[in-house]
């Protein structure tokens, strides 16, 4: 049988994974949607369509993560961010972005309900709090890290690389995610 421990491990894992590739996108961003053609006003409208598609995702999150697992919905919204990661570099109109934001977004509610909600479920009401800063902290530190790493990369290859590189890392997330292991908890 596992224990929390063991599970909150793997979280830790596969979130750092996937955040690892979220990090190296998200920064740059608004470089891409200024080479794509776009302005600041399309970037404003293609992030507001991811928030807005996450927002009305967020409910049907929470109660499928508590009907059918949290892990898997994990690994589910990682491969479906890192299959619209991957389309990103040959799109050739604002509403193929567009479309893709909507798609990331209800991806994004997913993983946020439920990392969270998996977090919750792994710690310890005695210093829960410090158990779940424990665990932002290094997802914070390997996010910045990616940050930092894109811009290496960006630099000696390309802006597309990212896109595919951060594809990659979520993909890989995903398979992690599965190993969570939340029955057990």
């Amino acid at each position: 049988m596992r224990s929390k421990g063991h599970a909150m491990r793997w979280l830790l894992i596969s979130q750092n994974i996937v955040l690892f590739g979220a990090g190296m996108v998200f920064p740059y961003y608004v470089i891409f949607i200024k080479e794509a053609g776009g302005t600041y006003v399309s970037f404003g409208f293609a992030y507001a369509l991811f928030a807005l598609s996450s927002a009305g995702a967020h409910y049907f999150a929470g109660a499928l993560t508590d009907r059918f697992g949290r892990s898997i919905f994990l690994a589910l919204s990682s491969w479906g961010m890192a299959f619209s990661l991957v389309f990103f570099p040959s799109v050739t109109s604002m509403y193929q972005i567009f479309i893709l934001q909507v798609v990331m977004g209800v991806c994004n509610a997913f993983q946020k309900t439920s990392e969270k909600a998996l977090v919750a479920d792994m710690t310890f009401a005695e210093g829960r709090g410090r158990q779940i800063g424990n665990y932002h902290m290094w997802t914070a530190i390997v996010s910045a890290l990616a940050v930092i790493g894109a811009g290496y990369t960006i630099d000696i290859l390309s802006l597309d690389v990212i896109f595919y590189t951060a594809s990659l890392f979520m993909f890989i997330g995903g398979f992690a995610s599965l190993k969570i292991g939340e029955k057990t908890l």
